[in-house]
Formats: C-alpha cells, structure tokens, sequence
C-alpha cells in the first residue's frame, strides 16, 4: 500500500489527520508509530480552533524529522526545514486557497455551533481524508 493510502486509511480508520500523517510517515525517519500518534494527538482540526489543518501541521512535522539533524538548537541549523515548510505550504494553498481548518471546511469548528455544523454536515468524513490525501501526496512528491 502507498503512503498516501496508508494516510488516508488511517485517518478513515478513526485516526486525526495530524496523526494520519505522522504516523504513515514518521517511522521511515526514526520516530515510531506509538509517539507519533501520541504526538499529533493534540493537532486535530487545527487544534481544535479550527486553525492551521492538522494535516499541514503533521507534514510539517514529518518535514522537520526529514530536513533536521541533532544540531538543529543552533542558528542557521533550521533553513532546509524552513524552505520545505514555506514549499508545502505553497503547494497546499495553490490546491486548497488556504491551509486553516476553518477556511478549508467553511465553519469554525473552535465555536460549539461551528462543531456541530462541522458534524452534521459530515465535512471530517467528507472533505478532511482529501485534505489529509492532498498533504500526504504533496509530501510524496517532496521526501
């Protein structure tokens, strides 16, 4: 199975998006399974205000594991991570117009009646597995 299947999958499968990524593509750079689920658990639905899509923030923590070494504390360390961030980033906004939860599904999931709209509306089952599909094949074509 491709990493974008096993992304998807794996949020179809009751994962959140940011763990659906980082955890499809953390192992293949030294982070297991079980932290990178436990890791991205509190990035869902742009961490629950609705702000930058937990897809996008799993990329770019699988972006850091990528372009980072153990000296990344010191300055200069970090431009390979920010130039692929400032890419995918690009690359997400040219397919979705933005890369906050809250644009992407049309409602504000940080309110209870934004959440509930979100629900009622099936937008986790129905747009997010694209998004976290488009994240997935973004970071394909970058890794």
């Amino acid at each position: 199975m491709s990493h974008v299947n096993e992304a998807v999958d794996c949020f179809k499968n009751g994962s959140a998006c940011a763990q659906a990524i980082l955890a499809t593509y953390g192992p293949d750079l030294g982070l297991s399974r079980t932290e990178a689920m436990r890791l991205g658990a509190g990035f869902a639905a742009g961490m629950r205000m609705g702000e930058t899509c937990g897809a996008v923030t799993g990329a770019v923590m699988v972006l850091g594991l990528r372009h980072t070494k153990g000296d990344c504390d010191k300055l200069g360390s970090r431009e390979n991570v920010y130039k692929a961030v400032r890419q995918f980033t690009s690359k997400f906004r040219e397919q979705h117009g933005s890369p906050l939860c809250k644009e992407l599904l049309g409602v504000d999931i940080s309110t209870h009646e934004g959440m509930e709209s979100a629900i009622e509306k099936k937008l986790f089952r129905e747009v997010c597995p694209n998004l976290v599909q488009s994240a997935a094949e973004i970071l394909e074509e970058m890794l």
